[in-house]
C-alpha cells in the first residue's frame, strides 16, 4: 500500500469524501517528541526533570511579551506540585503533539469551516501546525499540560511509594518534593527511576483543590532576563564568520526588481555582496549599519501589475462594495422586512488600515551547511515558516532546523515568513551565516495591516427604546482568505475551500454578531478587492466590528433617551458575564451616565470566551487629536492561572487599543504608506498614556483567552467619550478631526 501523504488526500469521490477516508485512518495519537539532554529525564512531551532539581516545560507557544512562558509552565508545576523556583522553560520541538489547531481555526476560519472540526484538528495536528494566535494558548493546552503535570505527579508518587514499600496514592507532592507524613524525597531523585512506571487511564487533576500554584500572580519566568539584557532575540545571535543583510522589496506583493545601482553600493565602506532576486534585493556587509546603508545606495526600481494603492482608491473600493450585495454571515428573525419603510436609523462608520508597528522589526538568522539549513526566527508560525525557506531554496522541510526564539513584541506580524525565506536564500547565496533585519522604514512599508473597513448599520426602534431590528453590512477584504492562500499554500483544507464558493470571509467578520439579544438581526459581509496585503493584527477583525457595533449601540440608547450602560444591559438578556463587567467597570469609574460634558463613554465585547467591559476618558485638543485621560477595565476571562499576567495583557491591550484608536493607521500614497518610522505614528507614551485599571471579576467559568481582549472595545469607549465630551459624533478611525 503506498504511503499516505497530504498530496494523496484529495483523490476520488471528491474532496470531501477523501478527507472522511483519509482522516478514518490516521493515527489518534502521537509519541513523546521531547529531546533530551544528559541528566535529564522526561516525562511526555511537555515535561522534564532533570538530576539537579530543575523542572522544564516546553512550551509550544511564542514568547511575544504575552506571558506564556510563564502561564503555561505554571499550568505544569500546579499540577506536579513543583517548587516555582526551579521551574524552566524551552521551546517546544515542531512535532504533532504540540500543534495548535484551536489557534490556526481562528486565522483560517474559511478554511476550516466546511470540514468537521475532528477532521480538521486531525489535519492540522499530523501537519503540526505550531501557530501562537487567537487568544487559544492556555485554551489549547491547558488539558494536556494539567494532564503531564499529573502523569509526572503519579509516577514521583509511585517511584517513592516503592521505596517507602507504602501505597503511592497516599504520597502527595509540594514544593519540589514526594511527601508521605514526615517523609519526603526530591523529584531530583526520583526522575530516572519514575520514567519507566505505568500511569493510571484517568489521572487525578488537582484543579479546584487548595493551596495550589494555579490562580497565584506568581513572578514570570522570562522577566529576569528582559530586565537585565541577557534575554536572546534574533538580532543577538552571533555565529562564526556570520555576515549582516538589509532588504529592500517592491511596494506590494508581486512586485519585480527592474534595477538597481551595485556600483554606489560598492562605495559603501563594509560592503560584501549584492544579492538580487525578481521581487527583492538585498545588500550583505561585515555589519547591519553599512548593509543598510548599502541597501540605500542601490537604489531599486520595481514594477508591479494592478491598480496604484491611495487612500482614495481604498474609499472608493470600500463605498463600491458596500453599493454591491453582501454575503450572508449570520440571521435571525427578518430584519429586511422589518427595516422596510420610514423610521430607519442610520450610520456610517470607518477604519484606516492599522500597523503593527512592533518594537521588533522581522529578522532572521540562517545558516547554510552540508546541504542542509539552520534558521533562528523570530516567529509566530514556525512549522510555516521553515515550509516557507525549505521551499525557497529547494529543500526538503527534514533537513531546514528551525529554533524559535523570542519576539519582541510582533502583535501578529510574526506569522508572517517572508524574513524566513529571504534569509535562507541570502545563506544559500553566500554559503555562510548571515543574519537578515528589515529596517525600520521597511517593516512599515511592507507591514500586513489591519485591513480597511467600512460599515453602514441600520436600525429601528420601537416602544421605550427597544431595537425590534438590526442590519450590519460590512465592507472590509477577505483577510482570513488571504491568510489561508498566503500562509497554508498546499494545505488540504485550503484546497477544499478554493474549490467552494466563497461566501463571507469569518476572519474578517469576527465579532460582527452583537452580543445583545434582538428580536431580528442581518450581518452582512461586502468583499473588497484591493491591491493591499492584509494580515492579522492584535484583536483581529473585532478591532473594527466592535467600534461599528458599540458606537452604533450608543446612538441607539441617545436616540431612545436612555443611560447607554442601562441601555446595553438590558439588551443583553441572560448573559450575566458581560452584564457585570459592564456594571462593575460603571461603578469602579464613577459612571456618570454620559450626559452632556461628562468626557465619558463605555463600551463592551465578547471574545474567545471572555468578556470585558471599558470605560473611558477622553476629549479632544486644540489641535484636533484626541486626549484620553482615563481607562478602567472590568474583565471576566473564566479562571485565571496568573491574575497578574490577565493584568498585563488587559494593560498592554488598552493601550495598544489608544494607539489604534488614536494615531497608529497608515495613509497610502502612490502604492507607498505614508509612514516611515515611529515618531509619525502618535503612539502613547509614558507622558501621554492614559490612566489605566483593571478589575478582574471572580469567575469559575473555564479559562478564556485574553492577550486580543483589551483591544477591541476601546475604539468604541473613546468615540462616545468624544461624543459626551463635546457633542460631535465621530464614526471613523483614527478619532482625529482632521
Amino acid at each position: 500500500m503506498a504511503a499516505l501523504t497530504r498530496r494523496k488526500l484529495l483523490i476520488s469521490g471528491g474532496a470531501g469524501v477523501g478527507l472522511v477516508v483519509a482522516w478514518a485512518v490516521w493515527p489518534r495519537h502521537y509519541g513523546a517528541a521531547l529531546p533530551t539532554a544528559p541528566g535529564e529525564a522526561a516525562f511526555g512531551a511537555f515535561l522534564k526533570i532533570a538530576r539537579d532539581g530543575q523542572v522544564i516545560v516546553a512550551v509550544p507557544q511564542c514568547e511575544h511579551g504575552q506571558g506564556v512562558y510563564t502561564t503555561l509552565a505554571q499550568i505544569v508545576a500546579d499540577e506536579l506540585g513543583a517548587d516555582w523556583r526551579t521551574v524552566g522553560v524551552e521551546a517546544a520541538p515542531l512535532a504533532p503533539p504540540y500543534a495548535n489547531p484551536l489557534g490556526a481555526a481562528a486565522l483560517f476560519a474559511d478554511d476550516a469551516a466546511h470540514v468537521p472540526a475532528r477532521v480538521r484538528d486531525e489535519l492540522w495536528t499530523r501537519d503540526s501546525l505550531l501557530v501562537t494566535a487567537g487568544s487559544s494558548s492556555v485554551r489549547r493546552f491547558e488539558q494536556p499540560l494539567r494532564e503531564a503535570g499529573a502523569a509526572a505527579r503519579v509516577l514521583l508518587c509511585q517511584a517513592a511509594a516503592q521505596r517507602w514499600d507504602a501505597d503511592w496514592q497516599q504520597c502527595d507532592t509540594r514544593a519540589g518534593f514526594v511527601t508521605l507524613g514526615d517523609r519526603r524525597l526530591r523529584f531530583a531523585e526520583l526522575a530516572e527511576a519514575a520514567v519507566g512506571g505505568q500511569v493510571p487511564e484517568e489521572l487525578p487533576l488537582r484543579l479546584g483543590d487548595e493551596g495550589r500554584l494555579s490562580g497565584e500572580s506568581l513572578p514570570r519566568l522570562d522577566s529576569p532576563a528582559k530586565v537585565d539584557g541577557s534575554a536572546n532575540f534574533v538580532a543577538d545571535v552571533r555565529l562564526p564568520d556570520m555576515v549582516f543583510a538589509s532588504v529592500r522589496q517592491g511596494p506590494q506583493p508581486g512586485a519585480r526588481l527592474l534595477s538597481c545601482d551595485k556600483a554606489a553600493a560598492e562605495r559603501v565602506r563594509g560592503l560584501i555582496s549584492v544579492v538580487t532576486t525578481d521581487h527583492w534585493v538585498a545588500a550583505v556587509a561585515n555589519n547591519w549599519w553599512s548593509a543598510n546603508h548599502g541597501v540605500a545606495a542601490l537604489a531599486p526600481r520595481f514594477a508591479r501589475r494592478g491598480a496604484m494603492v491611495d487612500d482614495a482608491a481604498i474609499e472608493r473600493a470600500l463605498d463600491a462594495a458596500l453599493d454591491r450585495a453582501g454575503e450572508p454571515v449570520a440571521r435571525v428573525g427578518d430584519a429586511a422586512a422589518a427595516l422596510r419603510g420610514a423610521g430607519v436609523i442610520t450610520a456610517e462608520y470607518s477604519v484606516r488600515p492599522a500597523l503593527h508597528a512592533a518594537l521588533e522589526t522581522p529578522a532572521a538568522t540562517a545558516h547554510w551547511r552540508d546541504g542542509r539549513l539552520e534558521l533562528w526566527l523570530a516567529t509566530q508560525a514556525p512549522t510555516l515558516a521553515r515550509a516557507a525557506a525549505a521551499a525557497a531554496v529547494q529543500l526538503s522541510e527534514r533537513d531546514v532546523i528551525v529554533h524559535p526564539m523570542q519576539v519582541g513584541g510582533s502583535f501578529g506580524a510574526a506569522l508572517e515568513h517572508d524574513v524566513a525565506a529571504q534569509a535562507a536564500v541570502l545563506a544559500r547565496a553566500l554559503r555562510r551565516p548571515v543574519q537578515l533585519c528589515w529596517s525600520r522604514g521597511e517593516a512599515l512599508l511592507q507591514d500586513r495591516v489591519r485591513a480597511p473597513a467600512k460599515a453602514r448599520m441600520r436600525a429601528r426602534l420601537g416602544p421605550r427604546g427597544t431595537i425590534l431590528a438590526w442590519h450590519a453590512a460590512i465592507a472590509a477584504p477577505s483577510t482570513g482568505r488571504a491568510l489561508g492562500e498566503r500562509l497554508l499554500e498546499g494545505d488540504p483544507l485550503r484546497r477544499v475551500a478554493a474549490a467552494l464558493p466563497a461566501g463571507a470571509d469569518r476572519y474578517a467578520t469576527s465579532g460582527a454578531v452583537p452580543p445583545y439579544r434582538l428580536p431580528a438581526l442581518a450581518v452582512d459581509h461586502h468583499p473588497v478587492a484591493l491591491d493591499l496585503p492584509t494580515g492579522h493584527l492584535r484583536g483581529g477583525a473585532d478591532g473594527y466590528t466592535a467600534f461599528f457595533t458599540e458606537c452604533f449601540i450608543d446612538e441607539l440608547a441617545r436616540a431612545a433617551g436612555s443611560e447607554p450602560m442601562s441601555y446595553r444591559v438590558g439588551l443583553l438578556g441572560g448573559d450575566a458575564r458581560l452584564a457585570r463587567c459592564l456594571t462593575t467597570a460603571a461603578e469602579l469609574g464613577g459612571w456618570s451616565g454620559g450626559v452632556p460634558g461628562s468626557a465619558q463613554g463605555i463600551a463592551c465585547h465578547r471574545l474567545a470566551g471572555s468578556a470585558i467591559a471599558v470605560l473611558a476618558e477622553a476629549e479632544m485638543e486644540e489641535g484636533g487629536a484626541p486626549r484620553v485621560s482615563r481607562l478602567v477595565a472590568a474583565v471576566d476571562c473564566g479562571r485565571a492561572i496568573n491574575p497578574d499576567v490577565v493584568r498585563q495583557q488587559i494593560e498592554g491591550g488598552l493601550v495598544f487599543g489608544v494607539a489604534a484608536a488614536t494615531g497608529a493607521t497608515a495613509g497610502y500614497q502612490d502604492d507607498l504608506a505614508a509612514v516611515r518610522h515611529l515618531g509619525a505614528l502618535d503612539l502613547p507614551t509614558l507622558a501621554t498614556a492614559p490612566e489605566i485599571s483593571v478589575e478582574l471579576i471572580a469567575s469559575g467559568a473555564d479559562c478564556g483567552g485574553i492577550s486580543d481582549l483589551g483591544v477591541p472595545a476601546v475604539a468604541p469607549a473613546i468615540a462616545n467619550a468624544l461624543f459626551a465630551a463635546a457633542g460631535t459624533r465621530r464614526r471613523a478611525l483614527p478619532l482625529r478631526s482632521s
